[in-house]
C-alpha cells in the first residue's frame, strides 16, 4: 500500500521560505516519478515540480522561475520542495503525488495530474502580504 504524507506547510510572510516534505512508503522515490502539485480555492490543480527516475530528471511549472527546488533523499525515501521568495499567489494546498516508473519516452507526462496514481492529503501554505 502506497502512502504519501506531506508536512512543512504553514503561514509565512511574503518573501519568506518554506521546505515541504513528503514521506513515502510502499514506493521508492529513487526509481519512480514523484511530484508536487498545488491547488488554491476556486482554481484547478496546478503542476509545481516533478522528480523522476534513477537519474532524478526534474521539471518545473512555468510560474516557478527559479524560486522552488525539488529534491529527494533516497535513504529517507522522502521528497522535498524548497520554496524561496514566496508570494501571496503561492498560497494553496500543496500535494505530493506519485506514479510507478519514470515516465520515459512515450510514457506518462509528469506535468499532468492525471498521470498520477497516488496522492497525499496535502499541506496548506499561506503567504501573507
Amino acid at each position: 500500500q502506497v502512502q504519501l504524507v506531506e508536512s512543512g506547510g504553514g503561514l509565512i510572510q511574503a518573501g519568506g521560505s518554506l521546505r515541504l516534505s513528503c514521506a513515502a512508503s510502499g514506493l521508492a522515490v529513487s526509481t519512480n516519478t514523484m511530484a508536487w502539485f498545488r491547488q488554491a480555492p476556486g482554481k484547478e490543480r496546478e503542476f509545481v515540480a516533478s522528480n523522476r527516475g534513477k537519474y532524478a530528471f526534474t521539471d518545473y511549472g512555468h510560474f516557478v522561475k527559479g524560486r522552488f527546488t525539488i529534491s529527494r533523499d533516497n535513504a529517507k525515501n522522502t521528497l522535498y520542495l524548497q520554496m524561496f521568495g514566496l508570494k501571496p499567489d503561492d498560497s494553496a494546498v500543496y500535494y505530493c503525488a506519485a506514479f510507478r516508473g519514470d515516465g520515459g519516452l512515450g510514457g506518462r507526462p509528469p506535468t499532468i495530474s492525471g498521470s498520477y496514481d497516488y496522492w497525499g492529503q496535502g499541506t496548506q501554505v499561506t503567504v501573507s502580504s
